[in-house]
């Protein structure tokens, strides 16, 4: 029998925990899989560990893996990759916007030889003008800067074959994003569209700041077009301080410099903040090589939860 491995990660949840575990197991008890599902508690601070525990305990498909800490959303997803055993592994977040009564089509796509089946968001009902349209933009950018295509309004809800989830579990760079990472792997791709309902219970943990950071993982993680920018910019107003520079002297020559130079000063306040921005620019991309050469762990699991009439060696330890 095939198995299937749910990666849940999950960050203040208790209030969907149990409803997230009813409907998993809803969908999946008349299907002929045996199945694992695996919540990734990415430093919650209320209650949500402790209801991992009641479903550990309860049932032998549910695992528990609690972090020393938050790590963030990619880096718990990573984890869940890392420890799943399945044939075919479907991660998905346990707000319950990415419906569990998809998973079958998900699964019948993956019995026809797709080995990433993508969901597609096309929208999001209880999602804001501001975030739909920045969304838009951010893909329509990072697609146009980056050499691999970056599928828009994709989400981290997806069906992974094993020798996908093996080729991903070989990327270990930290600033992970992970749906530029699944579409750089290759392999047979499909997608399917879904719109996202409202969350079941609870607010999103997703604040700007973390949007702003995985946005900047997403660009700089698959483009060097940043890089490139600063260089032709510098070289253009390089080109145009030469020009201004025989302007100034022409000016000298001829006797008639006019006292104050408002267009120089301005031009000098101008080209220094594109130079500051320029380093700006390769600080990030040096602060990123400085993180990786650390070569410190992508996440610290401070507790396994594991029934106990679990079989042993279910999971992949990396």
């Amino acid at each position: 029998m095939k198995k299937i491995s749910f990666v849940v990660p999950v960050f203040n949840e208790q209030e969907n925990i149990h409803e997230f575990y009813r409907r998993i197991t809803d969908v999946m008890a008349p299907l002929s899989y045996d199945y694992e599902l695996l919540f990734i508690d990415d430093g919650s601070r209320d209650r949500t560990a402790e209801l991992i525990q009641e479903l550990v305990d309860r049932d032998s498909h549910v695992q528990g893996y609690l972090f020393s800490r938050n790590f963030g959303h990619q880096l718990a997803l990573t984890c869940g990759l890392d420890h799943a055993s399945g044939d075919a592994v479907i991660s998905m977040d346990g707000d319950l916007q990415h419906p569990p009564e998809m998973i079958p089509q998900l699964l019948k796509l993956w019995e026809e030889g797709y080995e990433i089946v993508q969901t597609v968001r096309e929208a999001t009902e209880d999602a804001t003008v501001f975030k739909s349209l920045t969304s838009r933009l951010y893909y329509k950018l990072i697609n146009t800067m980056s050499e691999v295509r970056v599928t828009p309004g994709g989400s981290d809800f997806r069906l992974m074959d094993r020798k996908a989830v093996d080729a991903l579990d070989s990327y270990r760079e930290r600033a992970r994003f992970i749906r530029g990472m699944v579409n750089n792997l290759g392999f047979r791709y499909t997608t399917v569209s879904f719109v996202a309902p409202p969350r079941f219970a609870g607010h999103s943990k997703f604040s700007l700041k973390k949007m702003l950071r995985f946005a900047l993982d997403g660009i700089t993680g698959f483009s060097r077009v940043p890089l490139r920018l600063a260089f032709y910019a510098g070289l253009i107003f390089g080109i145009g301080s030469l020009l201004l520079l025989l302007h100034v002297l022409y000016a000298y020559l001829t006797g008639t410099a006019v006292p104050g130079w408002t267009t120089l000063a301005a031009a000098q306040f101008f080209l220094g903040g594109v130079e500051l921005m320029g380093i700006g620019v390769v600080g990030e991309y040096v602060g990123r090589i400085f993180d990786e050469v650390k070569h410190r762990p992508l996440y610290i699991v401070r507790e396994h939860l594991e029934n106990k009439r679990s079989f042993p060696g279910t999971s992949r330890n990396h």
